[in-house]
């Protein structure tokens, strides 16, 4: 069984992930990892991500992301540019990953689930929200960045009623982690 988890940046949906996988023994195929993966080494999406952006995104022939965010979160057109090459490359690695696994429940931990039709591949699909002012702070401590910047790339993100709209169940995290019931997920997924 594939499972789906998404959300807003900030939205605390990988510690989400680790706790399902650990309470149902999955393993996590986490897409931004996969994407680091992927411009770590000279693979054909790389390529076309220099392609598209030139020159100026590297650094020491390596992908400087913080150039890269700079510029996806400031262009729109560029961004989906880049969101196009993402949805082809990626999620045909996800694909092969998934083929790997032999566990009997795989998680999908994916900030653009929907957008890159991942969800179409997915028996179950949770979305984790969170009050902005806590997505904010996360952001913030997490990247090292100002909360005006933080406030900007949340600006461009779906809103809460779009993953409402689109998922099986959707989980409220505002406060501590470890208070977070996972129970009727499990049950609705045939683990409990």
């Amino acid at each position: 069984m594939i499972i789906g988890i998404t959300g807003n940046s900030g939205s605390g949906k990988s510690e989400i992930a680790k706790i399902l996988a650990k309470k149902i023994n999955a393993q996590i195929i986490d897409a931004d990892k996969v994407v680091k993966e992927m411009t770590n080494t000279e693979t054909e999406y790389l390529k076309k991500i220099i392609e598209l952006f030139g020159n100026k995104i590297l650094i020491e022939n390596k992908l400087n992301r913080k150039k890269l965010a700079e510029i996806i979160y400031n262009n729109k057109e560029k961004r989906e540019q880049l969101d196009n090459l993402t949805y082809y490359y990626v999620v045909n690695e996800i694909k092969n990953k998934i083929n790997k696994i032999k566990l009997k429940y795989i998680i999908i931990d994916a900030p653009l689930l929907f957008e890159s039709g991942l969800d179409k591949i997915c028996e179950f699909t949770i979305s984790v929200i969170a009050r902005q002012d806590i997505k904010i702070d996360r952001i913030c401590k997490r990247d090292k960045i100002e909360k005006q910047i933080a406030i900007e790339r949340l600006n461009i993100q779906k809103n809460e009623e779009y993953y409402k709209a689109k998922s099986d169940y959707v989980i409220e995290n505002n406060n501590k982690i470890e208070e977070i019931n996972l129970e009727e997920i499990c049950t609705k997924i045939g683990m409990n």
